[in-house]
């Protein structure tokens, strides 16, 4: 079955749809969508390394003062092998947060041509990706219920996607579902909005190339992960211009803003929708095979108002599942790869 056309028509009762994570066999499926402009880069003809620590090229020279490509400012993080992929390994490291204080688990992916020679002067484009669920000491992205790592690298040889490096850190400290943080700065908790707006951001730039501004910055997850994604692309537009929130709820409803109803409507992307003035782009998804689902997402992107731009697409029969969340990725990396700027070299 080949996926529909993203629509930017539609129609918010904020109720949360948590996803089901079991794990499951994924269908890698290719989308028929139109090629998109490939930003001058290569297509990809490298095997993913066998190396056991993360490679970031250290800075050589200074960028032009117009340049786009930013170096590793360093100091360079340690990263540990995670685990293989066809496309490469999977890093993590424990990233402490110097501005958030929080401390906690962040995966990291490497595309094949970041550590080919002939991309050694580029700089690439940046993916952060939320699981659903709690994601607390792990993250469905990099266990291969949602194997995007190596459908990138499958459509980057069609020359349908960027290489994207992709970080993917947790989102909670605990299990405990009823006190999430909902990727926010609860008052009296840990910082987690500032880990993931500020801290990941900051460690992307120490350890790895890079371009300048947020064209090249962009956000994806499911279910609680599109929660996250939705939420944090609105609140911080100088960071990020586009994200992906597949099959979302909109309402935070962690116990822990109990007595915080201003900062929890502040960071209600269900509120933030009708009101935001960032210049951001998203596509939302929902499962067809939920009329609950379809209308609660329908509902929020027709709150959308210019310039915050949000796309429609409804996925024929599909449920709040991660085998169908994985059905998915090669439309929404193609959405990704036309809203975003591929890798660039200054020379």
């Amino acid at each position: 079955m080949q996926p529909q056309q993203p629509q930017s028509h539609s129609h918010s009762q904020p109720t949360r749809t948590r996803a089901v994570l079991a794990g499951v066999t994924v269908l890698a499926l290719s989308a028929a969508l139109a090629a998109c402009g490939s930003d001058g880069k290569p297509a990809a003809d490298t095997k993913p390394g066998n190396t056991t620590t993360a490679s970031p090229a250290a800075a050589t020279s200074a960028p032009p003062k117009d340049g786009k490509v930013i170096m590793p400012t360093g100091p360079a993080t340690d990263l540990k092998k995670s685990r293989d992929t066809k496309a490469g390994p999977i890093f993590m490291t424990k990233l402490a947060g110097k501005k958030s204080g929080v401390t906690a688990e962040v995966w990291v992916w490497l595309p094949p041509q970041y550590n080919d020679p002939k991309y050694a002067k580029y700089g690439f484009p940046v993916l952060t990706l939320y699981a659903g669920g709690q994601s607390n000491g792990y993250n469905t992205w990099t266990d291969n219920q949602l194997p995007i790592q190596e459908i990138d690298a499958d459509l980057v040889k069609q020359q349908k996607a960027h290489p994207f490096i992709m970080i993917m850190p947790v989102q909670n400290l605990t299990g405990d579902e009823k006190r999430a943080f909902d990727c926010s700065d609860i008052p009296g908790q840990p910082k987690m909005g500032t880990w993931m707006s500020e801290d990941i951001p900051d460690f992307v730039r120490a350890n790895f190339r890079t371009l300048k501004g947020r064209d090249s910055w962009g956000l994806m997850g499911a279910s609680t992960g599109a929660f996250c994604s939705a939420k944090l692309a609105m609140q911080h537009p100088d960071i990020y211009k586009a994200a992906v929130p597949i099959d979302g709820y909109w309402d935070p409803d962690s116990l822990l803003w109990k007595g915080h109803e201003a900062e929890r409507l502040a960071n209600s992307p269900g509120k933030l929708i009708a009101t935001s003035k960032a210049d951001v782009r998203m596509l939302a998804t929902s499962g067809g095979g939920s009329a609950y689902e379809v209308n609660l997402v329908k509902s929020w992107v027709a709150k959308a108002a210019a310039p915050t731009t949000v796309e429609y697409y409804q996925q024929p029969n599909g449920q709040h599942l991660t085998k169908d969340f994985a059905k998915m990725i090669p439309m929404t990396l193609e959405w990704l790869t036309k809203n975003l700027e591929g890798p660039a070299t200054d020379e």
